[in-house]
């Protein structure tokens, strides 16, 4: 357990360095127009690459969840003990402060920078109405974590099965991440993950801070419903699901 819980925060750490780092440092390199910026897409990316990299990593120690949605999820999926759902959730949660605070540290070494705790998205947050990138209600907000969500843990269910394509795990549930944000970075700066929200909140200001339940309660609901929907499908059941041809 303590290798697997080491890997879950080794695995949220980078994932939150990187995907929060690339919005935080490279997003908007070299101010508007620069091509040295990354932008949406290369964020989009950004956070891809380390689900990818991450899974291939540590997915063979502890699942490579990195994520307390997924963690929940995959309990009411029925592919997670009850029992190890806490531990997870904790060192995710601890990973994502831990990559916050190192992001923090680096960005501060840039001349003239500083966290704006009323802007939109800051130092990677999330949010919404006015601290939403598009200016998004919370309703409109709120369904979409849920429902990006709830599909991000049907892909990750589907794609670990035992009849799907062996090895090739890591790159569907990466380019999943991937395509959630290039949804939803508009409308909520993209979570899916209440580790990777808690990360860079406790940093951004008393406004993200404030906001940060909708990005543990969302999450948490969609995967409740992506894990539900995957289990109820029947998918994990042998006498129903066909052979592969």
């Amino acid at each position: 357990m303590l290798k697997r819980l080491v890997a879950e925060f080794l695995g949220t750490f980078w994932l939150v360095l990187g995907g929060c780092g690339s919005a935080v440092l490279a997003a908007k390199f070299g101010g508007a127009g620069n091509p040295l910026g990354i932008g949406l897409l290369g964020v989009s990316l950004a956070f891809g690459l380390t689900v990818v990299t991450g899974a291939y990593a540590f997915g063979h120690i502890s699942g490579a969840h990195f994520n307390p949605a997924v963690t929940i999820g995959l309990w009411a999926g029925d592919r997670f003990p009850i029992k190890d759902v806490v531990p997870y959730v904790v060192v995710q949660v601890i990973g994502g402060i831990f990559a916050g605070w190192i992001l923090l540290e680096i960005a501060s070494g840039a001349p003239g920078f500083a966290i704006d705790p009323t802007a939109a998205g800051t130092f990677a947050s999330n949010g919404y109405g006015t601290m939403s990138p598009g200016g998004y209600a919370m309703g409109a907000a709120l369904l979409c974590e849920v429902v990006m969500t709830a599909m991000f843990l049907v892909v990750i269910m589907g794609a670990t099965h035992g009849r799907a394509p062996v090895g090739f795990a890591p790159l569907a549930i990466g380019l999943a991440l991937t395509l959630i944000h290039l949804i939803s970075i508009p409308v909520t700066n993209t979570s899916v993950n209440p580790a990777r929200s808690t990360g860079v909140a406790l940093f951004a200001g008393a406004q993200a801070i404030s906001q940060l339940w909708m990005f543990w309660v969302a999450p948490i609901v969609g995967g409740l419903i992506g894990g539900a929907i995957y289990r109820w499908l029947g998918a994990d059941r042998p006498d129903i699901v066909g052979e592969a041809s």
